[in-house]
């Protein structure tokens, strides 16, 4: 036996050994990891250099507002298109062609105006009447003269449309205003139009060419419809983020008190919660038996941007219901067999609370890193959106009607009419096409753009590294305090947040190095099975789904072993790859501990998150479904009340993690510590245990020669 035990800490390290120096985190310590350092500076340099390019290149105009025939945009302030905040389509029904996918910009001119039509009329009947031709002149080219030019000359050099139909805008685009009767698809009263050329046209070729037009307009149309729902309800939800957080803080505070009553009361309360959900699901489905449509099923009703849809169907209420049962089974199971484990875990949770209890600003401290997360997004997004902006307009050949080599060859709009294209083809038009170019800049945007993920990444778990190390040393400071608190620093936190920057700067930039790399790949394989998505080729879908599944278990194992890295990095200062060794080895050497009691913990806390998340995402459904009787009247109308619901669910589920989170460092870093402890000393007079005196009692340890608290 004694053998085998030799053998088995071999593998996995030397135990700890007890040194009477060690009072917890070492404040003799030097600077580690300097090279990862100065590679983090060098590449924030860099990041710097890539945004002010993308910001001097980019316009985010070419996003929000559409584009005219010469790459003008409609309706931007200061424009001679300020009041003209539409784009209309000469001939809709060259949208329908192929082109429009390749190109993305329909082979017609393209103007801007301040309004759409809303009659029907051809450029021939238009003149005979001045007053119609002074309505249809606004849907021609701006400067454009009747006087100077023949009905056929101006058809042919594409001053005005042939023909214009009643238009409704969408997405600030004028596209026919089709409607449907009995089936039959009308514009106006009619299903057939003139096309301005004596030719009688089936209003389906409009059809054709309306879907083609934008391929995103139905998108977008959601997406302004989820937007109108924020403009009315944002209060509410800023209301609803503001009651998440005093749930968290009550909870925290009252964990600090009666941790052991809250963890059991947050238990039940959990499987009550949970089981109100199946009853409140199966009312529902039992409502909904007998109901016209309601047996319809999720598979042939498809996606739907109206979600409210899936309401009325049993067999979404069903699926509610059994997630909600599984959910309710499992916990049920996890506390009869590890009940014993959840006593010690409870007391771990006391400790901690003790801890949070005597550094008060730790509660506080997760909001700078919010901050500093929230600086990372905000300048990812702003570079990407720059960088996507920062193409030149390109313009190519379109031909109408007659056959043109030059068709898709670039083009110079002020020199179009001098060139050799008109003689041989006197029908093509240089249009605008797209936002593009051919220089070494825009050839390597795909780079900058993976460069600015590959940053976000690595800034964002950067910052998320800081704060674990800086919270690691402060209740490291706590737990090996032997008489707590006197024997801890002044500002546990500051102390430890000072020495996190002026030392190890290096070893998190390293950690969250190796973090970044693995992600920027978990991006790029979504990218490939993105677009592999319409091969045939089931091996490679195959392979490509083994990487993912590989690459996702690596993320969550790099990022268990960084936090306890940084755990030992807070406490003894050594570099990242000792660290990351010592942590792995120590909590090998007591794998039964940490797979059991370390998780469950998780559990116990992952349970208080979710009964703060259920008490919000419940408040919020019944107030914006306008089932609570006192404030009836108060919710506002929405599209989709399920808008704001779901950012209180998540908006919710974010506020408990931030208070949370100090709670899951905070046990982890007194986990790391117990475990230490436990090879460290063994309850003499000379080496006493530094742990509470509620975990001696629950694992029978004693001090001898000391009275414990």
């Amino acid at each position: 036996m004694a053998g085998d035990e030799e053998n088995y800490y071999g593998k996995h390290g030397t135990p700890q050994k007890y040194d009477p120096s060690f009072k917890g985190p070492i404040h003799d310590r030097s600077c580690t990891d300097i090279i990862c350092c100065i590679l983090l500076v060098i590449s924030i340099v860099g990041y710097v250099v890539v945004g002010i390019i993308a910001w001097t290149y980019g316009d985010p105009r070419k996003v929000i507002y559409p584009t005219d025939s010469r790459g003008q945009f409609c309706g931007q302030l200061g424009t001679p298109n300020e009041n003209k905040p539409f784009l209309f389509y000469f001939n809709i029904l060259k949208c329908a062609s192929p082109l429009v996918l390749l190109e993305f910009q329909c082979p017609t001119k393209q103007i801007c105006v301040n309004k759409c039509p809303d009659q029907y009329l051809t450029y021939l009947n238009a003149r005979k009447q001045p007053k119609d031709f002074e309505y249809y002149k606004q849907f021609c080219v701006p400067g454009f003269n009747n006087s100077q030019k023949s009905l056929p000359e101006v058809l042919k050099d594409g001053d005005c449309p042939s023909v214009i139909t009643p238009s409704k805008p969408l997405a600030r685009r004028c596209l026919p205003a089709i409607n449907t009767k009995k089936g039959v698809v009308m514009v106006g009263n009619d299903t057939t139009f003139e096309d301005g050329l004596g030719q009688r046209r089936n209003v389906t070729e409009l059809v054709e060419g309306a879907k083609k037009a934008n391929v995103v307009l139905e998108a977008r149309q959601l997406a302004m419809k989820i937007f109108e729902d924020y403009t009315v309800s944002w209060h509410w939800i800023i209301i609803g983020l503001v009651i998440a957080m005093v749930f968290s803080f009550i909870f925290v505070v009252l964990l600090r008190f009666l941790a052991g009553i809250m963890i059991w009361v947050m238990i039940v309360l959990v499987i009550l919660v949970l089981g109100y959900g199946i009853v409140h699901c199966y009312l529902e489905y039992a409502r909904l038996k007998g109901e016209a449509g309601s047996d319809v099923s999720l598979k042939d009703l498809g996606f739907q941007t109206d979600l409210r849809v899936y309401l009325h169907l049993k067999q979404t209420w069903l699926a509610f219901m059994i997630i909600l049962c599984i959910m309710e089974v499992i916990i049920i199971l996890l506390l009869i067999f590890l009940r014993k484990r959840i006593l010690i875990a409870i007391a771990l949770i006391k400790e901690a609370s003790r801890a949070v209890g005597h550094i008060m600003t730790s509660l506080v401290f997760p909001l700078c890193t919010f901050f500093l997360v929230c600086l990372c997004v905000a300048y990812w997004a702003s570079t990407a959106v720059f960088l996507s902006t920062s193409n030149e307009a390109v313009y190519k050949v379109f031909n109408d009607t007659s056959k043109c080599d030059y068709a898709g060859q670039t083009c110079i709009p002020e020199t179009f009419n001098m060139t050799n294209i008109t003689k041989q083809c006197p029908d093509a038009r240089c249009l605008f096409a797209f936002y593009g170019g051919e220089t070494a800049y825009h050839k390597y945007l795909i780079i900058f753009q993976i460069y600015n993920a590959f940053m976000f990444f690595w800034l964002a778990n950067f910052v998320i590294a800081l704060g674990q190390v800086t919270l690691a040393g402060a209740f490291a400071s706590y737990y090996w305090a032997f008489k707590k608190p006197d024997d801890m620093p002044a500002f546990p936190l500051f102390s430890s947040f000072g020495r996190a920057l002026r030392y190890h700067t290096g070893s998190l930039a390293f950690g969250s190095l190796i973090l970044a790399i693995v992600q920027i790949i978990r991006v790029l394989l979504e990218y490939l099975d993105h677009k592999l998505k319409a091969a045939e080729n089931k091996f490679a879908k195959f392979l490509l789904a083994c990487l993912k599944c590989c690459f996702w278990c690596l993320e969550k194992f790099i990022k268990f072993l960084n936090r306890n890295a940084y755990i030992m990095i807070a406490i003894y200062g050594t570099n990242f790859c000792t660290s990351a060794k010592n942590a792995f080895f120590l909590l090998m050497r007591n794998i039964i501990r940490v797979a059991v009691l370390d998780k469950v913990t998780d559990f116990l806390l992952f349970l208080g998150k979710l009964l703060i998340v259920g008490s919000v995402g419940i408040l919020a459904f019944f107030f914006f479904t306008q089932r609570i009787d006192v404030v009836q009247g108060t919710a506002p109308t929405l599209n989709y009340y399920w808008v704001p619901i779901l950012t209180l669910v998540v908006g919710s589920y974010l506020i408990a993690h931030g208070f949370f989170s100090v709670y899951a460092m905070c046990v982890d870093t007194l986990f790391l510590c117990f475990l230490e402890d436990l090879e460290r000393n063994d309850g003499s007079s000379e080496k006493p245990y530094f742990m509470s005196s509620d975990l001696k009692k629950l694992l029978n340890k004693t001090n001898k020669g000391h009275l414990d608290a």
